[in-house]
């Protein structure tokens, strides 16, 4: 009996890493599977059989570009086998989107979130999902899962939010609000952890085994930070409640209720409270619109002191949080994404006057620092590698 559950856990993991071969390389044939994988062709031939017999991978034929010889059988995700809803909360609006098996994005829309507490909130959750699959005829049982994010702090062992600067210290259940009408997995991150998802996947793609690891510094109302670190053979992601460490102790006041955050110095907010010198115990306000940064950011580049000195600060604040960061985690590059990375000229000077005050700076040097954009597509596609990964994982273990 042991012996039989031994093989069924091999067969599993084994099914797992073929389907994560598709996942990362697209449509690959039976050879390219069996070199991506470091699997005997024996063994990919019987997993790919299982997959396409239990329906959830399918396979085609490419003729040879000469017109010569015979056709090359690749294999892939059934697009119609499953289906993935995404859920991005803003500080202003919430964005739906529909995604098939294979990561084909269906259908998107977006949503003016409406002022209100949880129950206001998971209401309209609840609508735009009944929405979205109503107008592409999407049976619920066909939706595997639901993936969501937030700024904010998640419970690591569930799908609740704890805190956001949408609904401050409302707890928010997803798990009990939506499982009652959706049988699909609810999953829930912060929302730069998926953006270093994202780029860590890409760098590995790039490097190989030579990827160590990256940080992400998102930059915007919030301040955010991501961490993807290699762990033998595998990617460990994760998003360290850096927003909120301890900057200054009893210092300017955060919108967690907090005194001395990062962010109550480097968040839009913050920025804006210090450039026109108000009182930093003033109550922070919780939208601060782009256009306002953008003309403090003239009046900063045109030589202004105040405005200057406000992203000088702000930058200091992200310098020394990252210098602790680094001293902990090692020379790592740094990707600064977000709609503050605009700003990213302005701030750099006392980014990296913070930094260098690490050690680990003064030995190897200010680590890459690189300008990231496009942030939503970055946190959308980690939602797909992360979700469909789950969905993977749920499916192989149902087979």
């Amino acid at each position: 009996m042991l012996a039989k559950s031994s093989t069924e856990l091999v067969r599993q993991q084994n099914s797992h890493i073929v389907l994560r071969a598709l996942r990362l390389h697209g449509r690959l044939s039976h050879t390219e599977i069996s070199d991506f994988t470091g699997l005997a062709s024996a063994t990919v031939s019987a997993i790919t059989a299982d997959l396409e017999r239990a329906g959830i991978i399918e396979k085609s034929e490419q003729k040879p570009l000469s017109g010569r010889g015979r056709p090359r059988v690749l294999f892939t995700q059934r697009r119609g086998h499953s289906y993935l809803v995404v859920v991005i909360i803003s500080s202003d609006v919430v964005q739906y989107s529909l995604a098939d098996y294979s990561g084909t994005l269906i259908d998107r829309f977006t949503e003016t979130r409406v002022a209100g507490g949880v129950g206001t909130f998971m209401e309209g959750v609840q609508r735009a999902l009944e929405r979205m699959i109503e107008r592409n005829r999407v049976s619920p049982s066909a939706v595997r899962a639901i993936s969501i994010s937030s700024k904010g702090l998640v419970d690591s062992s569930a799908p609740v939010l704890l805190w956001s600067p949408v609904l401050g210290t409302e707890r928010v259940d997803f798990q009990a609000g939506l499982s009652p009408r959706w049988p699909a997995r609810i999953l829930l991150s912060n929302e730069t952890l998926l953006v270093a998802r994202a780029l860590g996947q890409k760098s590995e793609r790039r490097l190989g085994p030579d990827f160590r690891g990256l940080v992400t510094l998102s930059l915007g109302h919030s301040i955010g930070l991501g961490l993807a670190l290699r762990r033998d053979q595998d990617i460990d992601i994760s998003a360290p409640n850096f927003g909120h460490m301890l900057h200054v102790p009893g210092g300017a006041l955060c919108r967690c209720g907090s005194r001395g955050c990062i962010e109550a110095y480097a968040g839009f907010y913050a920025i804006l409270r210090t450039a026109f010198e108000v009182p930093r115990d003033t109550i922070p306000a919780k939208f601060v619109p782009l256009q306002e940064v953008d003309k403090l950011a003239i009046r900063a580049r045109s030589g202004e002191r105040m405005p200057s000195y406000a992203f000088r600060e702000a930058g200091l604040a992200l310098g020394y949080g990252l210098s602790r960061l680094l001293s902990l985690y090692g020379h790592l590059p740094i990707s600064v994404t977000g709609p503050g990375a605009r700003y990213f000229d302005l701030l750099h000077p006392g980014l990296a006057d913070g930094l260098s005050e690490a050690q680990v700076v003064r030995m190897f040097g200010v680590p890459a620092l690189s300008v990231v954009s496009d942030e939503p597509m970055l946190v959308f596609e980690g939602h797909l590698d992360g979700a469909l990964t789950v969905m993977d994982e749920d499916l192989v273990a149902g087979a």
